[in-house]
């Protein structure tokens, strides 16, 4: 039976802005809500208790100078981390510090063996960059898992692939020249949602040219559009060879959440994992970790969220 390692824990609640901010606790309570009304048809769920980064994995990806912004912020627990969208509040650092701990745990968790697959709901804050906030994130839990793969467990390659309705521009940006990530992104036209990046040009530079794909929908792109998109992610995939797999699975291209303009269902999710697991079994022995990232409409997050979890326990 395939173990599915779920993170849960008060710590990961800690991450919540203050009402009335979109990104709040509200969203996490609502997938959990969902995943125990469901429990029954989850074989193989592993609760795991969150955990906190210390300084030395944060900086892994994040300048040392950052890192000492955020806990200077955090004390005074006022202002903001970025240009508007990421306030400060009491208690951010260490908040955003186990978001960043989780994702690392749940990562070393796979590669023992411990669990098939994991999911840390709270995960995917993909818009921090190396050296500042960004759309709501504090920290880049992705980018520390890809730092942490490359440098500390020498893994060859990583791939990385981001369903949010925003680009993933901390990701794609900072790994922009690194040939050892494989980076694939369905979003929202950059040209009409932030962060306004994400385009089809966009493909690497340097010896990494080629090891980036950015695929921008339309406003009101729904599931069929979703769909088409993604087999060209899987023959993305298909030509490059990688050890890990992550996933950003972003809730919010379902159709009405409130700050983006894409259609999609929860079938766009179940899908996405489900393909991604095959590909992963092929490809890394299996090895695959999801992040939750964002989505602002509770429901919708709870139904796509729940897919994923799914999709990973009902195969294989």
């Amino acid at each position: 039976m395939r173990r599915i390692g779920l993170a849960r824990g008060p710590e990961l609640f800690l991450y919540s802005f203050p009402e009335p901010h979109p990104l709040n606790r509200i969203r996490l309570e609502a997938f959990y809500q969902k995943i125990d009304s469901e429990g029954k048809e989850l074989q193989g769920l592993l609760f795991v208790e969150p955990e906190k980064a210390g300084k030395g994995d944060v900086t892994l990806f994040h300048t040392p100078s950052y890192v000492e912004f955020v806990e200077e912020r955090c004390r005074v627990g006022r202002g903001y981390l970025d240009y508007g969208d990421t306030p400060a509040f009491p208690g951010c650092f260490e908040a955003a510090s186990y978001v960043v701990g989780t994702t690392l745990k749940l990562l070393r968790m796979i590669l023992s063996g411990e669990i098939s697959a994991g999911f840390n709901p709270m995960g995917g804050l993909h818009h921090a960059r190396r050296d500042r906030a960004g759309g709501f994130c504090i920290f880049n839990d992705a980018g520390v898992a890809i730092e942490y793969l490359l440098r500390r467990e020498n893994i060859r390659n990583v791939a990385y692939v981001d369903i949010d309705a925003h680009h993933g521009d901390g990701v794609c940006y900072d790994f922009y020249s690194e040939k050892r990530v494989i980076f694939a992104d369905i979003h929202q036209d950059g040209r009409t949602l932030y962060p306004g990046t994400g385009f089809r040009n966009e493909t690497g530079e340097g010896e990494a040219r080629g090891t980036k794909l950015n695929i921008p929908l339309m406003p009101y792109s729904g599931d069929e559009e979703f769909f088409q998109a993604f087999q060209e992610v899987e023959q993305f995939l298909e030509k490059h060879e990688f050890d890990f797999l992550l996933l950003q699975c972003g809730a919010d291209g379902l159709m009405g959440d409130p700050l983006t303009n894409l259609q999609y269902s929860a079938k766009a999710h179940s899908y996405a994992a489900s393909r991604l697991l095959k590909i992963a079994e092929k490809k890394c022995g299996g090895r695959i970790l999801a992040m939750g990232g964002g989505g602002y409409d509770p429901v919708n997050v709870a139904h796509a969220w729940t897919a994923v979890v799914k999709a990973f326990a009902e195969q294989g």
